[in-house]
């Protein structure tokens, strides 16, 4: 599998993972307990979101995520969620890794490849060559699609839905594909749009067990011993 584009972080980086996938699966709730086992590693943790994360990124991000927002068109949507995430690399995740600390993301570039790429219609290849504009090459060490089920994600979904879960079921199906279908390709190294290492965790299970599932994917990215 292709390694993620690091060159820009220098010789003595942190680690950048990423946890993503459909609405439903408990990213936020993942990415929370992750940090924190790591930080009880002994590993110094930086966390963040995306959209959001940095003072310009809090103000993109209800105008992108709230259902009574302004209408956006999915061309206009992709270049502001990117906008957002090339100031969180600036802002935050570059110099997190460059200073040797993790960086733990609720989602990054995957995600705009899938909601407007996969299941919005925009073309792959020019969502992947922007992202690497936006993001000046940098790519996760690791990304972990947390994977579930349509019917079980919206069973999840009690406190309403934001603009983006609120899209029809077959965009959502399509979202759901476009996530495995990145997962397959990065597996057998011909994702040409994200050329970084994905696994996918099935997340409609116990969310200790999707923990546990979690915790084991990043010990084999990080060489973490499995007693830890």
């Amino acid at each position: 599998m292709s390694e993620p584009n690091r060159s820009q972080t220098g010789g003595n980086s942190g680690r950048f993972l990423v946890l993503d996938g459909p609405d439903g699966g408990g990213k936020t709730t993942q990415a929370a307990r992750l940090a924190d086992w790591l930080r009880g590693l002994g590993r110094e943790v930086v966390t963040c979101r995306d959209p959001g994360g940095t003072p310009l990124g809090e103000r993109l991000r209800p105008i992108l995520l709230d259902r009574h927002a302004t209408p956006i068109a999915m061309r206009a949507e992709m270049f502001l969620y990117m906008a957002s995430r090339a100031q969180l690399v600036e802002d935050v995740i570059r110099p997190a890794l460059e200073a040797g600390r993790d960086v733990v993301a609720d989602r990054f570039l995957l995600a705009n490849l899938v909601y407007q790429g996969a299941a919005g219609g925009l073309d792959l290849d020019d969502l992947g060559r922007v992202g690497r504009v936006a993001t000046a090459g940098l790519l996760p060490d690791l990304t972990l699609v947390l994977d579930v089920p349509l019917a079980t994600a919206r069973a999840r979904m009690l406190g309403g839905r934001d603009r983006i879960e609120n899209r029809p079921t077959a965009y959502q199906e399509a979202v759901r594909e476009g996530f495995l279908r990145a997962a397959r390709a990065a597996e057998s190294n011909s994702c040409t749009y994200y050329p970084a290492a994905i696994r996918v965790v099935d997340a409609a299970r116990d969310a200790d067990d999707v923990f546990a599932a979690v915790q084991d994917e990043v010990r084999r990215a990080l060489a973490i011993d499995s007693r830890s």
